[in-house]
């Protein structure tokens, strides 16, 4: 260990560590306390892929989409055949950051896995992000090279004339893309893991930006292991026989850890459709013969919906995350399905799941108790603890935890070691806890974390907007939806036409799946003394409570 704390490091690229937050506003990182013991050296992938060669288990299947089938061996190849690429062709050296920009489609979790095989650090972007918000990590993290699928490159171009920095673009997933062609090479079918260390950086994963710009969580080779040995290991308990899909994207950390880490840490097949709407979520489940699935309490209504003359008895764990789950959608579920759905709430911050009951412990209606190897409790303002039975502040803390990118933000989410998750819980005698809100002006919609002030900030881009305000309105199918506001310049006449116009506005602007589903033009909005948009207010409003 070095006198700072860490392990020395294998990145040439200091930025990572240099940008890291002082080691005092860290959480308290309990990964001994939790069980688990790591190498000073470890590079993620030589375990998470390269230990199933070594001890023969390379004809295993890995990867399956559509009629695609790669084994451990195949994905092992694809991985370094890349990791090659980008050390030998691309200049990567250890400690680089590399943006990915695909979807969940297999060169998205070979290239993934490629970049932190070699060193680098992976910042993985949904494919529905516009040039805006792709230029926002491309500054933050400073990177220089960017590895996108063929069918998503004009979005990234467009990012790389506002950040000059983004020297390269290399294009993959057809046989003229670049990325291929210098992959066929000869000589890059082996490739060493490098030498990095346990604390070493190897994933900046972007929030959605709640209140303003988006933070980078900084993860390390030992986090992509603890959440498996955690949650992996202890909750969700499956097997090397299992087969994993799922609808979160990866670079969502629910998705990458769900639909990747996860099986592969236990030697399982991922499967990913090209699509993951309900409908082709259960396509991939009959097909396949999926056996844990994870995605959104959305989806699972949704999925009632269709399973007439359907098959899907393969189905033996179901996860549900990214928002709150109703209790009337677990009780729907089990009772079609007699399935139980298991509940988790994790955060970007914390790489995954750190509450959530195992199948024999689910209480319906709770999300559950602290993942073992986490503790959990709830606070007040003051980080005070409260007595059980009082909602309060989710404070958290265990093996992963809070470390955010150059961001004076840290302060406001650690507490005396403690992680503060921003949302509004209670805790039974029992020890199990209770969502009841969002602490903050996040939307949770069908899944996907939108922040308001966003799409505020898109809708004011309008010549025809005066004011405008964003709140979350309840929806019996989404949750919630995204709901403005809207005070019109003078002289404008607000319609069904003009909605629509705003709401391709929005779409153009920045991700569709943010677009305000609901608008309504008002002649003022709520707001305090000094002038602040009071969005409580209109939270108010949209619930019906005025």
């Amino acid at each position: 260990m070095t006198a700072s704390g860490f392990a020395r490091s294998g990145h040439q690229d200091s930025f990572a560590r240099d940008n890291l937050p002082p080691r005092e506003s860290w959480p308290d990182l309990r990964v001994e306390e939790a069980g688990l013991a790591y190498p000073e050296r470890l590079n993620c992938v030589a375990e998470l892929l390269d230990r199933h060669l070594a001890e023969g288990r390379g004809d295993r299947t890995a990867v399956i989409a559509s009629d695609l089938h790669w084994s451990y061996a195949e994905l092992a190849d694809k991985v370094n055949r890349i990791a090659n690429v980008l050390t030998r062709d691309l200049g990567l050296v250890s400690g680089n950051r590399v943006l990915l920009r695909a979807g969940n489609t297999p060169m998205m979790v070979a290239a993934y896995l490629a970049v932190i095989k070699a060193g680098g650090i992976a910042v993985a972007t949904m494919p529905m992000l516009r040039a805006g918000e792709l230029a926002y990590p491309l500054r933050k993290a400073k990177i220089a090279l960017a590895l996108c699928d063929h069918r998503l490159t004009a979005e990234l171009e467009g990012a790389k004339a506002q950040v000059p920095g983004l020297a390269r673009i290399v294009a993959f997933g057809s046989a003229d893309s670049e990325l291929d062609a210098l992959m066929a090479q000869p000589g890059y079918a082996h490739f060493e893991a490098v030498d990095t260390a346990r604390d070493d950086v190897c994933l900046i994963a972007f929030t959605s930006g709640t209140t303003g710009e988006p933070k980078g969580t900084m993860h390390f080779h030992q986090d992509m292991l603890a959440i498996c040995d955690c949650y992996g290991a202890r909750v969700l308990k499956a097997s090397p026989e299992d087969r994993f899909t799922g609808s979160p994207p990866l670079a969502f950390t629910f998705g990458l850890g769900g639909l990747v880490l996860f099986p592969m840490r236990i030697g399982a097949a991922m499967v990913l459709p090209e699509r993951a709407g309900p409908a082709d979520l259960i396509d991939a489940i009959e097909r396949h013969k999926v056996s844990v699935v994870f995605t959104a309490p959305t989806a699972y209504r949704a999925i009632l919906d269709k399973l007439d003359g359907r098959d899907i008895a393969s189905l033996r764990i179901c996860v549900s995350a990214g928002e709150a789950l109703p209790k009337a959608t677990f009780d729907a579920w089990q009772a079609r399905t007699g399935m139980p759905l298991l509940d988790g709430i994790g955060a970007t911050e914390m790489l995954h799941i750190f509450i959530g009951a195992p199948r024999e412990k689910i209480r319906p209606g709770s999300t559950g108790i602290p993942v073992p190897g986490y503790e959990a409790k709830i606070v007040d303002a003051e980080g005070r603890d409260v007595p059980d039975g009082t909602p309060g502040r989710l404070a958290v803390r265990g093996p992963t935890g809070c470390r955010y990118l150059a961001d004076a933000r840290q302060a406001n989410y650690i507490i005396d070691g403690w992680n503060i998750t921003g949302d509004t819980y209670l805790r039974d005698a029992d020890g199990y806890f209770w969502y009841q809100a969002r602490s903050d002006d996040m939307i949770v919609s069908a899944g996907y974390n939108i922040a308001g002030p966003e799409v505020e900030a898109c809708l004011l881009t309008h010549e025809v907007v005066a004011e405008c305000g964003v709140v979350g309105a309840p929806c019996p199918d989404r949750g919630q939806i995204v709901k403005a506001y809207v005070v019109l310049r003078e002289g404008i006449t607000g319609d069904d036409v003009l909605v629509k116009v705003l709401q391709e506005h929005v779409k153009a602007g920045i991700a569709p799946y943010k677009y305000p589903r609901a608008i309504e033009f008002v002649e003022a909005l709520p707001k305090t003394a000094t002038g602040k948009l009071q969005r409580f207010a209109l939270r108010q409003i949209a619930r019906g409570e005025t």
